[in-house]
């Protein structure tokens, strides 16, 4: 049994009926309004409705008209091109948050590892993983634009079920990020290359990384290739998001892995956020079906090799969502809130931490033009540091993290993969060790994640 092409299909076996009726939905509901504007390739898609109200849906979105008109203009050319670091946009789509904060929050389901960690079942254990990587679409579902990190930049997380996580921006052209986290049960790797393909008014994002993950206690190596997602009506309409495709998550140690099938949104919603799969044995054969809703719960039950449930079974759920505040402008869970905040910080805080970046803390205010100009201004000591480095011949040197020789082969492109190098952990114990008002001296402290001291 192939899990892959089985995948394809929705699953086959158990859901083969579900993935039927939601395919006659998946590629209908975009649709032109040149009628309506005059603009040849805009296209916009409400996932609430069909075809025949887009351009009502047009006219909704948080752009004012005549920006929104004018954008378009400034956009068309860069349609079929990747966009991730060549466009300046306007602080009206962002979201008090920077690309390192939102890496972080995958680890608010952690407590999932530990269950997986302790799981004396091979495949159960895959079940809590596959779940905990799946968590993280609460966030994705977010339609802001967290903002890009500054070369240099970094992201601790404290406090949170004895978690040490560090994220570090190690290149800005292209832009890489690089993160571990660990406590007693795991111990977690990324590197993250995110590439686009501007589309007019969406935009398809494919999540070039590697990602590693290790269970302490069986010593099991888990793998995560995770779907693409588009962004849809970036301009023109409501923006959200969507995911289709396979999530694969592979025990390099055994050979066991969980194949799941995010399905497309269809009309009128249909199969929206809905995602269904396997857990198969290093036979490829399904031992349990997974099945649920990537910003709302997961589910398992044992199944037999034609993927039907087993008679006498239950299914029993893994995961669910924590409630989310009441009209939270940027709809952040509560625990972005905390991500935010200082009650998750360490004793001293790096100086280059993402919660410390000014333009960040005057959106995180409401204020969206000193957001503007200390977005612009920060901005530019980047490219005047740029300069000053090539002017004296110098390489720029992550701190926590190495470059490595390896290189990962991504569905996406090849990924230069950069290595934990362990002085974070030398760093931390030493600030720990020593004497000082935490909390003063978090708040109190300037952003600061320059190489050159004179360009500060």
């Amino acid at each position: 049994m192939d899990p892959n092409s089985n995948q394809k299909e929705g699953g086959g076996g158990f859901f083969a009926s579900i993935a039927s009726s939601i395919s006659s939905f998946s590629s209908a509901m975009s649709k032109s309004v040149n009628g309506l504007i005059g603009y040849e390739g805009l296209e916009v898609v409400n996932p609430e409705g069909g075809t025949d109200d887009v351009e009502v849906e047009a006219q909704k979105g948080r752009w004012k008209q005549e920006d929104r008109d004018s954008y378009w203009r400034t956009m068309q050319k860069y349609i079929g091109s990747d966009v991730t670091s060549m466009v300046t946009l306007p602080v009206l789509i962002f979201e008090p948050m920077t690309m390192l904060q939102k890496m972080a929050e995958l680890m608010e389901y952690s407590y999932l590892l530990e269950l997986a960690d302790e799981c004396e079942d091979p495949h159960l254990r895959l079940v809590y993983a596959a779940a905990w990587f799946i968590s993280i679409y609460v966030a994705v579902q977010r339609t802001w634009k967290p903002f890009n990190p500054i070369l240099g930049e970094t992201y601790e997380l404290f406090n949170h079920h004895g978690i040490t996580f560090i994220a570090e921006q190690v290149s800005h052209h292209p832009p890489m990020s690089a993160a571990h986290a660990e406590n007693e049960h795991f111990v977690y790797d990324i590197t993250s290359k995110v590439k686009t393909k501007f589309l007019g008014n969406s935009v398809d994002i494919y999540p070039v990384g590697r990602t590693r993950l290790v269970l302490k206690k069986s010593g099991v190596v888990l793998d995560l290739v995770p779907p693409p997602s588009k962004a849809n009506n970036l301009i023109f309409g409501r923006t959200w998001v969507d995911s289709p495709g396979d999530m694969i998550l592979t025990n390099l140690t055994t050979g066991d892995k969980v194949v799941l099938y995010f399905q497309p949104c269809g009309w009128f919603g249909a199969g929206r956020n809905e995602v269904d799969g396997y857990v198969y044995n290093a036979q490829e054969e399904p031992v349990l079906l997974m099945t649920g809703k990537c910003n709302e719960f997961m589910s398992y039950q044992p199944c037999d090799l034609e993927g039907e449930p087993t008679p006498g079974s239950e299914l029993k759920e893994v995961w669910r969502a924590a409630e989310l505040p009441k009209k939270d402008k940027f709809q952040y869970t509560h625990f972005a809130h905390k991500i935010n905040s200082f009650d998750t910080a360490p004793k001293k805080l790096l100086p280059s931490d993402s919660r410390l970046r000014s333009d960040r803390l005057a959106l995180e205010k409401g204020d969206l033009s000193r957001a503007g100009s200390e977005k612009s201004r920060l901005e530019e000591k980047q490219r005047a540091e740029k300069k000053t480095r090539e002017a004296k011949d110098d390489e720029f040197k992550p701190k926590w993290f190495d470059l490595t020789d390896e290189v990962s082969t991504t569905p996406w492109g090849e990924l230069e993969i950069y290595r934990f190098n362990g002085k974070y952990a030398e760093h931390r114990a030493a600030v720990d060790s020593s004497d000082s008002s935490e909390e003063l001296e978090n708040k109190s402290m300037e952003f600061y994640p320059w190489q050159y001291d004179q360009l500060a």
